[in-house]
């Protein structure tokens, strides 16, 4: 019997060793401070081409686990550089939104390796109203005039072409409101820039505003102007649709056929 009471008293005691021991270890790991990096974020809204000074940004500790790549970890790394990609405010500067040392500010930073950027003359129609605007994507169709052609041309010159300025703008309206400028900047390689500067000069180019979401390249025919009305053009299998007179029948008098003894007769009023 005893035996069996020894055990148990043994048992008991184990067991409330394990326990504290648990619950030591418990408040140990809340009590220790978690490692943490230091960040660099924005003090402020920074918009695209904004050369970084010490009052745009602070230092603020983060969570090591979860740093996010490409983070500076102090002011230093980032001031002098210039903003490629818009920042808000408490939110990190990465690498991949800052120009290198040197490179400074403006436009021309945002501007990837191997692309080039190309300013055409709008208007309001050729603008679309002042809804292209930075960021936004377009379509630039070219109509070419009958000058030395059989007929006038209009074709989708390029497709799903960035908008990256609209006059001096590099951000658009805060409230979505359009802009209404007299210069587009688009971003383009150079082959399109070649093909759209001639285009601007050969014809009249304007703007077609797509969803930024669609990105599908669609193959439209053209259009030309000798196929806008239906005048003068052929049925199909060659037959025209204009209806021509009768052989012999004044189109603006009137004409009674009649039979009598198996003889046909036209009878005019």
């Amino acid at each position: 019997m005893w035996v069996v009471l020894a055990l148990a008293t043994v048992s008991g005691c184990l067991a409330a060793f394990l326990a504290l021991r648990y619950l030591t270890d418990q408040r140990a790991l809340m009590a220790a401070e978690p490692k943490a990096a230091s960040v660099v974020v924005a003090a402020r809204d920074l918009t695209v081409g904004t050369i970084v000074t010490a009052a745009d940004v602070h230092v603020v500790k983060w969570p090591l686990h979860a740093t996010p790549p490409g983070y500076l970890g102090s002011s230093e790394m980032a001031v002098g550089r210039g903003v490629i990609t818009p920042v808000r405010t408490n939110e990190p500067l990465l690498e991949g939104k800052l120009a290198g040392k040197g490179a400074g500010g403006g436009l021309s930073v945002t501007i990837p390796e191997g692309m080039r950027a190309v300013s055409v003359k709008v208007d309001e129609v050729i603008g679309v109203a002042g809804f292209v605007v930075p960021g936004t994507r377009v379509d630039v169709v070219v109509t070419l005039n009958q000058q030395g052609r059989a007929e006038a041309i209009t074709q989708v010159l390029l497709q799903n072409v960035p908008t990256l300025a609209a006059g001096q703008f590099t951000q658009p309206d805060a409230q979505g409101k359009p802009q209404r400028v007299t210069v587009i900047t688009l971003l383009v390689t150079p082959d399109q820039a070649e093909t759209l500067i001639l285009a601007a000069n050969e014809g009249r180019i304007q703007l077609a505003l797509r969803n930024t979401m669609d990105l599908a390249t669609l193959e439209p025919r053209g259009a030309r102007s000798g196929g806008l009305l239906r005048v003068g053009r052929d049925a199909p299998g060659g037959r025209s649709t204009t209806t021509a007179p009768r052989s012999g029948v004044t189109p603006d008098r009137a004409v009674i056929e009649a039979y009598r003894g198996g003889v046909r007769t036209l009878i005019k009023f």
